[in-house]
C-alpha cells in the first residue's frame, strides 16, 4: 500500500516526516561508532595497527556497496516513489544489525558491513523527497534542517553506543537494531509518498548505475564542478569514521565512553549550526560565500584536530568544525536548483555514488597513514597526518568552489 500525498500536504509534512526518519537512522547508526572499531581490534587480539587496517577495509567494501547499489535506488525511486524505497532500506538496516550483533567472527561482521552498505539508500532518498516538496530557492535550507538530524543523531547515538557498549559491546547492535525497526514502522504509517505519479520517469538501466548516474553531472560545467566539491568534501569526511575511534584511543587514551560523550558534543554542535545557522547564513552571505565559509572552517577544524596533543585541545576544535555543515547544505542546495524535479532520485543518486566513490578511497587512505604514521620502527611519528590530510582537501575544495561559482548568480542573499 502506498499512500500518496497532494503537493501541497507532503510540503507541510515533509520536513518533520523526514527530520524523524533521519534522526531514528542516524541514532542506529551512532551507536555503533564507539563499539564497532573496538570490536574489530578485539577480534585481533588487540593488534591496534592491524585493526586499523582491517577496519578501513570494512568501510571500503560498505562503500562500493553503497557505489553501485545508490543509483539503482534513487531511479526506482524516481520510477515508484520515494516511500517505497525509504521503507525497504530502513527495514533492511534494522536486520542486518541483528546479523552484526550475533556475528561470531570478522567474516561476518564483514558481510554485515555489505549489507549496511546496500541498505544506506534511505538517506539519498530522503533527500530526494525533501527536493520533491520545497521550492529551488529553500532547498538549502531544508537540507540543513534535515542535517540538524545527522547532528543530533550523533549526540544521542554515539553517547547511547558509549554507555552500552562498557556493559556489552554487541549490545549496542541489538538497540540500532530496534531503532531501524521501529523506524521502518513509523515510515509505514505516517509517511506519505511525495512524487506524484505524473511526475515520475520510467526505470532505466542506462541511468541506474554509477556511470550513468554521473553522466547526468556533465550536464553543466557548474553541476560538474559542485560534484568535484562534493566528493572532496566526502573524502575528507571519512576521516572521523575511519580513524576517530583508534586515534583517541592511541594518542590520549579515551575509552568508549569518553568517546561516545565526546562524539555527542560534535553531534550537538554540528545540530545547532545546521539547524540554527544555514537560515541567517544563507541570509546574510548567500550560498556561494556559505559555501565558501563552511568548507573553510572544515579545513582549520581538521588542522586543530591533528595538531592536538592532548583531548583537552582536541575538543576546543569541535565548535569550528561544526561550521563545516554549513558548506555540504549549500552545495546541496546548488546543485539542486541545476536539475528538473524528475531528475532529484538521479542527483541524489550520484550525489551518494560520489560519497560512495569517496567511500571507497578515504577509509583505506586515511587508516593507512594512520597504520604508518604510528608503526613502531625508524622515521618519526605524526598521529594527527590523517587529520592534516583531511585537512588539506579541503582547502582544495574551497580554491575549486571559488572557481567554479563565480559565473553562478548564488552571492546574492536569499529572501527570509
Amino acid at each position: 500500500m502506498q499512500r500518496a500525498a497532494p503537493r501541497t500536504e507532503a510540503r507541510k509534512a515533509a520536513i518533520p516526516f523526514i527530520f524523524a526518519v533521519v534522526l531514528i537512522d542516524v541514532i542506529a547508526l551512532g551507536i555503533m561508532i564507539p563499539v564497532l572499531p573496538k570490536l574489530v581490534e578485539s577480534m585481533l587480539g588487540g593488534d591496534t595497527p592491524r585493526a586499523a587496517e582491517i577496519y578501513g577495509l570494512f568501510g571500503t567494501a560498505w562503500a562500493l556497496m553503497q557505489f553501485g547499489c545508490s543509483p539503482i535506488l534513487g531511479a526506482l525511486s524516481d520510477r515508484y516513489g520515494r516511500r517505497p524505497v525509504l521503507l525497504i532500506s530502513m527495514a533492511g538496516h534494522g536486520l542486518d544489525y541483528i546479523l552484526m550483533a550475533l556475528a561470531p567472527n570478522l567474516l561476518w561482521l564483514f558481510i554485515g558491513r555489505v549489507i549496511s552498505g546496500i541498505t544506506s539508500a534511505s538517506f539519498s532518498t530522503a533527500f530526494a523527497y525533501l527536493a520533491d516538496v520545497t521550492e529551488a530557492e529553500k532547498r538549502a535550507q531544508a537540507f540543513g534542517l534535515v542535517g540538524a538530524a545527522f547532528g543530533i543523531g550523533f549526540v544521542v547515538g554515539p553517547a547511547l553506543g558509549g554507555i552500552l557498549g562498557v556493559y556489552d559491546p554487541r549490545l549496542p547492535f541489538w538497540v540500532a537494531a530496534g531503532f531501524s525497526l521501529a523506524n521502518a514502522v513509523y515510515g509505514y504509517f505516517f509517511v506519505p509518498e511525495s512524487l506524484a505519479p505524473d511526475r515520475r520517469m520510467a526505470f532505466s538501466w542506462k541511468r541506474a548505475n554509477p556511470v550513468g548516474s554521473l553522466r547526468l553531472l556533465g550536464r553543466r560545467p557548474e553541476l560538474l564542478g559542485l560534484a568535484g566539491v562534493a566528493f572532496l568534501y566526502h573524502l575528507a569526511h571519512n576521516v572521523l569514521p575511519s580513524v576517530a575511534v583508534l586515534y583517541t584511543s592511541y594518542r590520549y587514551g579515551w575509552d568508549t565512553q569518553t568517546l561516545g560523550l565526546t562524539m555527542a558534543a560534535v553531534g550537538l554542535a554540528s545540530g545547532t549550526v545546521q539547524g540554527g545557522l544555514i537560515r541567517p547564513a544563507m541570509h546574510w552571505m548567500g550560498e556561494r560565500r556559505t559555501l565558501l565559509a563552511g568548507m573553510l572552517c572544515g579545513a582549520v577544524g581538521f588542522a586543530m584536530y591533528g595538531a592536538a596533543a592532548t583531548g583537552f585541545w582536541f575538543c576546543t576544535a569541535i565548535p569550528v568544525m561544526a561550521l563545516w555543515g554549513l558548506g555540504g547544505a549549500a552545495v546541496q542546495g546548488m546543485m539542486s536548483r541545476l536539475v528538473s524535479h524528475s531528475e532529484q532520485g538521479q542527483l541524489q543518486g550520484a550525489n551518494s555514488s560520489i560519497m560512495a566513490f569517496a567511500g571507497l578511497l578515504g577509509p583505506g587512505l586515511f587508516t593507512l597513514a594512520f597504520a604508518r604514521s604510528i608503526a613502531p620502527g625508524p622515521g618519526w611519528q605524526m598521529p594527527g597526518a590523517p587529520f592534516f590530510l583531511a585537512s588539506a582537501m579541503l582547502i582544495a575544495a574551497v580554491a575549486l568552489a571559488w572557481h567554479v561559482t563565480r559565473a553562478m548568480r548564488a552571492d546574492a542573499p536569499t529572501s527570509s
